[in-house]
């Protein structure tokens, strides 16, 4: 990794503590549709939210834990990969995983574009209105790109409200299911036969997706040069909202099936949906827009939390020069990587655009979250890697590691990777109701593969750019 410029990374302000980064983690990787997705395939989904925390969660949060604490770098990921495989690893892993998150923000952003509808009494004629979806995404992916330009300072309050609009329709919904069961009965029977995963095509998207769910509690390393003691602040914040998000997704999807069958969840507004039928069972009608709102402002605090955190890897891409010079630049006031966060907005608000050439709401939303998973956990393959690999550099004195050390450091890591690679090959294949499915897969996978060798090809014009205008790569700290 080159050296910054003078002056540049140390422009940067700590602005995110305890409490600030344990929100942040919250309102990036508790979403709310996940909830009403895992809910509409039956009671067997819980043993998989068990699966995926155990198996998935558990791996990737110990191994943020282990490398933030050995590596607190501005960058995370990127410092990460790069340290243990070289530069082109670290640039490539950067590069997907900043480009699976800009099929993310509209994917997210539609899902509280349709919980919204349902606060207005006319709301509903919009649903598969594609202008509407739109500028809703684009509106927000301003607002957020704007604040976040002001700094941390500014940006975390979205975080703040998006924890606050996961929490509170979760409670909300606990109190509704109790009432529920109470006068009615579970709606959803809970026995051996019922809760055991059964493997097929209709099932395999949704297993590919509740991994999905858990993940985002690598964003807060990106912005270690941000978060005050960052070696002590992220472990601490990782464990904490890792038993609230977890908890969460558990208890929501028991809640949303005792009190109504699977078949009567579902669509983009699942979640609101869901809730807008025990209401009216309930006699409670005015519950519903209370949480319509709370769960746009989730998804809206989702999308700040990634475009927040995301957008430092282009920052420190460009302060190594794997990127032009300017993303590497730090605002003089704000102390923000403001080129870089704005470029990053305005990708994300183009990827909402071109998802809706020639595509119906639905559509749009499936392929986005298809290609979001894969490309998203493309990286996660070099994460665990770099966990086996740097396990042979000695742990800096003082900083909170692992229990078992070693060892155990590496057993987990190959957990991560066994059930990361289950997850890639499990987002390829389409849903049961997919009428074209080779085309389907035809689509993600070749996305994939185009949005790979993008970053090769910037990659290398870099370097050979470098090279002829240098007459030798810089050297490495």
């Amino acid at each position: 990794m080159t050296n910054p410029e003078p002056g540049e990374k140390q422009l940067l302000k700590r602005e995110l503590g305890f409490f600030d980064l344990t929100l942040f983690y919250i309102a990036g990787g508790l979403s709310l549709r996940w909830i009403a997705t895992a809910a509409a395939a039956g009671p067997s989904t819980i043993l998989v939210w068990i699966f995926a925390c155990l198996f998935f969660f558990v791996p990737l949060a110990a191994s943020v834990l282990e490398l933030s604490a050995r590596y607190p770098q501005e960058g995370g990921l990127y410092v990460w990969t790069q340290r243990a495989f070289g530069d082109f690893s670290g640039f490539l892993v950067a590069w997907m995983y900043w480009m699976s998150n800009l099929p993310y923000f509209p994917a997210v952003l539609y899902f509280g574009a349709g919980s919204l509808l349902f606060a207005f009494p006319h709301g509903q004629k919009l649903t598969n209105s594609s202008n509407y979806y739109l500028l809703f995404s684009l509106a927000c992916l301003a607002v957020i790109t704007l604040l976040n330009v002001r700094g941390l300072k500014f940006g975390k309050w979205l975080n703040s409200l998006g924890a606050l609009g996961s929490w509170l329709p979760i409670i909300i919904l606990l109190i509704l299911a109790g009432i529920s069961v109470f006068r009615f009965g579970s709606a959803t029977k809970f026995t051996v036969a019922t809760m055991t995963p059964h493997a097929s095509l209709r099932n395999a998207i949704f297993w590919s997706t509740v991994f999905f769910a858990f993940g985002g509690c690598e964003t807060g390393s990106f912005m270690s040069e941000e978060i005050k003691n960052a070696r002590r602040t992220i472990p601490r914040a990782l464990i904490v909202s890792g038993i609230l998000l977890a908890g969460s997704y558990i208890a929501g999807t028991i809640a949303l099936l005792v009190a109504l069958p699977s078949a009567e969840i579902s669509g983009l507004g699942g979640f609101v949906s869901a809730v807008q039928v025990m209401c009216a069972r309930l006699g409670l009608p005015w519950i519903v827009l209370a949480i319509a709102l709370l769960v746009a402002l989730n998804s809206i605090g989702g999308a700040a939390s990634f475009l927040s955190s995301t957008s430092r890897l282009p920052f420190v891409a460009g302060i190594d020069r794997y990127l032009p010079k300017a993303f590497g630049k730090v605002h003089p006031k704000w102390g923000t990587p403001w080129i870089a966060v704005i470029s990053y907005g305005v990708a994300g608000m183009l990827c909402a655009l071109l998802s809706q050439a020639g595509s119906t709401v639905q559509s749009a939303y499936d392929l986005l979250v298809s290609m979001s998973i894969i490309t998203y956990f493309i990286p996660f393959l070099y994460l665990f890697f770099a966990m086996i690999r740097l396990q042979r550099e000695p742990f800096p004195q003082g900083a909170p590691r692992l229990p078992g050390g070693r060892p155990v450091a590496i057993v987990l890591a190959v957990v991560g990777l066994l059930t990361t690679s289950l997850t890639i090959v499990l987002a390829v294949i389409p849903s049961s109701d997919e009428p074209h499915k080779a085309i389907a897969i035809a689509k993600v996978l070749g996305s994939t593969f185009l949005l790979i060798g993008a970053g090769v090809a910037v990659f290398w014009g870099t370097t050979w750019r470098r090279r002829n205008t240098e007459g030798v790569t810089r050297p490495h700290d």
